[in-house]
């Protein structure tokens, strides 16, 4: 047993305990804040280097022997997403220090975002249904007070409507936990799987798969359970929308590839083509969206959803192949869209408006904004040699040697879409002509510009060096599709019903 695995959800515990006992000290809560994510960045990459030759990791709370107590799990799929959440949580950090208001960082906004660490965390360590269900609701609380805090009334419109759908995913989402256990008798994930196979009773297993397809699509925020997304990320700070952007659909769409890549891999057999049609609809409708936007968050907001359809047709895939793919592109969108967040929320501070019709004039005023905005804007668009293209790149080419032709074309068609809208904003907020004098307005600060440069920088590296990427990301797809290799690391060779029978005797 690795006891270490609790190391990335005890430091940010941790973490917010000692920033809220020093909330008033400005300094010192800024440095526990990123001592904490710093560790988590340190151990998310350790586990990148050990998880694919040593297979999934284990530990069990308490001593408790799965499938009795809740285990901690790390496979390929979860020590990735561990790692981006530290990793996109320090610039997020950074980007506050210079954007975040005293009043805010004195009510606890750090402890609150160590908290959104915390729960995030939790959620891709935890190999307990029932135990996933918590970690959502650790999301669900600290997110809303992110969104919140500061009391104007857009916050707390968009606010209460992003707790009212998200409540909605959750209760379904419990309601699935309860038919799971009333039918598997236990929570624990390598169980539920291994008992799966021998329960018998399809139509009952396709019905649990269908309510948690939707819970955790609501949480994606896929088509026709987006409506939450768009009212409410545009009214927090933008170093609040930029790091929601970054992880909170992804837990969703994380949580869809654990459920139906351990527990309901035959049913994937069924869900396979309604999931690519959900897929496809969620990246067209989106961009769609985008396009008719005229504030720069509002459109990011926008293609967050549509950039979800891409995540979502890996799933759909219904293959190891496909599960890798999804994850290639999904780490590639959560650096970018971040980036993109961080820039226009830059932009947005020195023109005083996020309108576009408002902005103008800030590709000669601040040429190195506009530079690591356009390089952004084509990596989302997957234009090679950017980190964008091969995440799509690789989907394009599954789903052609699957023979799905039409999602296929749908996703390309998409990202010419996507480049489009976007443009818009290039256009609007950088290259036209400024109705005022730009050179009244003031210049970006160092600590706005430097947080989206280093994620778009790293877009750029991981498109240059991709093979390692891809690689890895290769291994933990294929791991997420083996179920026997999970429940022997979980359970023993025996398994967990062999566990099970020997201790209730």
């Amino acid at each position: 047993m690795v006891f270490h695995l609790f190391v990335p959800i005890v430091s940010p515990l941790i973490g917010a305990a000692l920033a809220v006992l020093f909330h008033h000290q400005r300094l010192v809560a800024r440095s526990i804040t990123i001592t904490s994510i710093l560790i988590n960045l340190g151990y998310g990459l350790w586990l990148m280097s050990v998880v694919p030759t040593s297979g999934p990791l284990v530990a069990q709370a308490s001593g408790w022997l799965a499938p009795f107590g809740i285990s901690l799990v790390v496979d390929g799929m979860s020590a990735l997403m561990v790692m981006l959440a530290a990793l996109l949580m320090l610039p997020t950090v950074i980007y506050s220090f210079y954007s975040v208001d005293n009043e805010r960082e004195r009510h606890f906004y750090y402890p609150l975002l160590l908290l959104l660490l915390l729960g995030v965390s939790g959620a891709f360590l935890t190999g307990d249904l029932f135990n996933l269900y918590v970690w959502f609701e650790v999301l669900l609380v600290a997110s809303f007070g992110l969104i919140t805090l500061g009391g104007s009334r857009d916050q707390l419109e968009g606010g209460l409507k992003y707790v009212v759908l998200n409540l909605l995913g959750s209760t379904s989402f419990l309601f699935g936990c309860g038919l799971t256990y009333g039918f598997a008798g236990t929570l624990n994930m390598a169980h539920i799987a291994e008992r799966m196979a021998t329960l018998g009773n399809p139509g009952l297993q396709t019905v649990l798969a269908g309510i948690f397809l939707f819970a955790f699509g609501s949480k994606a925020a896929i088509v026709p359970l987006f409506f939450w997304l768009p009212s409410s990320y545009h009214t927090p700070p933008v170093a609040v929308t930029a790091i929601f952007s970054g992880l909170m659909t992804k837990v969703g769409v994380y949580s869809l590839y654990r459920v139906f890549g351990l527990l309901f891999q035959n049913e994937l057999a069924i869900y396979g083509p309604w999931i690519i049609l959900l897929a496809g609809l969620t990246m067209v409708i989106g961009v769609l969206g985008a396009v008719a936007q005229m504030n720069v968050r509002r459109i990011l907001s926008f293609h967050i959803i549509s950039q979800i359809g891409y995540s979502v047709m890996g799933l759909g895939l219904a293959s190891a192949a496909g599960l890798a793919a999804g994850l290639v592109f999904t780490a590639h969108v959560m650096i970018v869209k971040m980036a993109l967040f961080f820039i226009g929320g830059a932009a947005e501070q020195i023109n005083g408006t996020g309108d576009l019709k408002k902005m103008g004039g800030l590709a000669r005023r601040e040429p190195w904004l506009g530079l690591f905005w356009f390089l952004g804007i084509l990596s989302l668009a997957g234009i090679p040699p950017l980190s964008g293209f091969i995440g799509k790149l690789i989907l394009l080419q599954v789903g052609v040697s699957q023979q799905e032709y039409l999602i296929t074309a749908v996703a390309a068609g998409t990202s010419i879409l996507t480049f489009f809208s976007m443009l818009k904003i290039w256009n609007e907020v950088f290259w036209k002509k400024s109705y005022e004098d730009v050179n009244r307005l003031p210049r970006v600060r160092f600590g706005l510009l430097a947080p989206g440069a280093a994620l778009v920088i790293l877009s750029v590296a991981l498109g240059l060096l991709a093979g390692p990427f891809v690689e890895y990301n290769t291994i933990a797809g294929q791991q997420a599709f083996d179920r026997a290799t999970y429940i022997t690391a979980v359970c023993g060779a025996d398994g967990c019903e062999a566990v099970y029978r020997a201790a209730v005797k």
